[in-house]
């Protein structure tokens, strides 16, 4: 197997496995925490009652919620992209 060849696997394996994040945060209740990345500045004020905010960076927001369908309640409040939290195996929850 070539470099190139090599690279081309790992890229695909990383676009694969950051597209199924995206797919279990759009259209299941599996986790019970997300990520944000690349929040709109107002992004927080837009989010309903009873999610509330675990963590942030400059980039990020984290978020808790016993609400179902949390993905989909993040991407009507403007998320861009939501990653899951809080699962095994995916990013903890603070």
């Amino acid at each position: 197997m070539t470099i190139r060849t090599w690279g081309l696997s790992l890229a695909a394996v990383i676009v694969g496995w950051f597209g199924l994040q995206l797919i279990v945060m759009r259209f299941t209740d599996a986790a019970p925490g997300a990520v944000v990345l690349f929040p709109a500045e107002d992004f927080v004020s837009r989010m309903p009652a009873g999610v509330a905010v675990i963590g942030n960076g400059p980039n990020w927001v984290a978020v808790r919620s016993d609400e179902p369908n949390l993905g989909r309640t993040l991407y009507a409040s403007g998320a861009v992209l939501v990653l899951p939290a809080g699962l095994p195996g995916c990013l903890p929850l603070f």
